[in-house]
């Protein structure tokens, strides 16, 4: 289950669950849209995976299974 990180690792600005600004590699590194374009070129700076939408948990799942609250800021 996908932990959805809740910054951006590059700019730590916040994206709550249901940002559809999130970015993620494969291995859940998260970064802001705006990063990932502008300074990423869309390639995860600690794996070199490429970046792409993080879904979206439902509300009523989000309840169930709570997304992270551990914040992650690398830059």
């Amino acid at each position: 289950m996908l932990e959805l990180r809740p910054n951006c690792e590059w700019c730590d600005k916040d994206l709550p669950p249901q940002s559809e600004e999130a970015l993620i590699c494969s291995f859940e590194c998260t970064f802001c849209q705006s990063c990932a374009e502008s300074e990423l070129d869309h390639r995860c700076p600690n794996c070199g995976g490429n970046l792409v939408q993080r879904p979206i948990r439902p509300a009523a799942k989000l309840e169930k299974f709570p997304a992270s609250t551990v914040r992650v800021f690398k830059k």
